[in-house]
């Protein structure tokens, strides 16, 4: 096989190693590619490995011996889906890799909003304890998580996951998600019953045409005055003026989100500027060992493929 990486600095920086995937025969690895670029670079592929990179019919359409595409990623919203079964290519994404680190992330976020330990380390290295009055100058707020109520929005590997670290941290539990679940110590409510009853909300759904900008002006207005919104899952899940909006009218009391429906940020977003928000750059997933997980993942998909036993298929080829 002639396989095309196309996108690897999306997942690695040096510090993981994709030499594994010429197993399967001649491997060539570009660290990004433009739009523009990308029908003369997989013209002659027979699979096609990426992230993000845009595949659809018009960047698809000279690849007349592609019949495989690997993703780096679970989300597959890049992909031409119709084009590739009509073409007879397999998809397969990668599913799971990065359950516990953005459950993980997700809790840094939480504790960041609620014990201030990055503003309380600024403080200390900028001379702030050494002309203390008091041993202990907690000059910035401080809040026990134990007794709040956390609203998970999607319930499926994260979310369970999110829950667990809740119920140890002595939270209760509430979560909405499309489908019936069932989970111990977790009490399964509507959307609205949802916002206006927590006092943390977080989203960890897929985007698709429901989750589109579900969280809006309305959605935000609905949420307990003072409380925390948390997005790791896809910036389209949310319209960012009205998360604007609502953390400049103080409605909410703070916001945390590593994801935005344009990436990286664009030169002119507000986010920047917003108070009481904490911006991560969509890492949530990206630990080392997430990401070396995520490899053993996508070799796996290959392997599987080319001995007539495909998984993680997400199309109809």
């Amino acid at each position: 096989m002639k396989i095309v990486i196309l996108d690897a600095q999306t997942i690695t920086k040096g510090d993981i190693l994709l030499s594994s995937l010429s197993d399967f025969g001649e491997v060539v690895t570009y660290n990004l590619t433009k739009y523009e670029e990308i029908e003369s670079r997989i013209k002659d592929a027979d699979a096609v490995i990426c992230n993000k990179t845009l595949l659809d019919k018009n960047s698809l359409s000279g690849a007349d011996k592609l019949r495989y595409i690997g993703l780096f990623a679970t989300g597959y919203n890049n992909i031409d889906i119709d084009y590739c079964s009509q073409h007879g290519i397999t998809v397969c994404n990668a599913g799971s890799y990065s359950t516990n680190a953005v459950a993980q992330h997700t809790f840094a976020l939480i504790l960041e909003h609620y014990s201030n330990v990055g503003k309380y380390n600024a403080f200390c290295h900028d001379g702030g304890w050494q002309t203390a009055e008091t041993f202990s100058p907690f000059v910035f707020p401080l809040n026990e998580v134990a007794g709040k109520t956390i609203g998970i929005v999607g319930f499926g590997a994260i979310g369970q996951a999110v829950a667990k670290i809740a119920l140890a941290f002595d939270m209760k539990v509430l979560a909405f998600n499309r489908s019936k679940k069932d989970f111990d110590s977790v009490n399964f409510v509507d959307f609205e019953t949802l916002l206006k009853e927590s006092d943390i909300v977080t989203v960890h759904c897929p985007l698709n045409a429901d989750s589109n900008e579900m969280f809006n002006k309305d959605a935000f207005s609905k949420m307990k005055q003072g409380s925390f919104f948390i997005n790791t899952a896809r910036g389209g899940v949310m319209n960012e003026q009205d998360l604007i909006s609502a953390l400049e009218s103080e409605h909410l009391g703070g916001a945390a989100i590593d994801v935005l429906s344009t990436e990286p940020m664009s030169k002119d977003s507000k986010l920047p500027h917003t108070k009481n928000l904490l911006i991560t750059p969509h890492i949530a997933w990206a630990p080392i060992e997430t990401r070396e997980r995520l490899i053993d993942i996508v070799y796996d998909n290959i392997d599987c493929f080319i001995k007539g036993q495909p998984k993680n298929v997400v199309n109809n080829p």
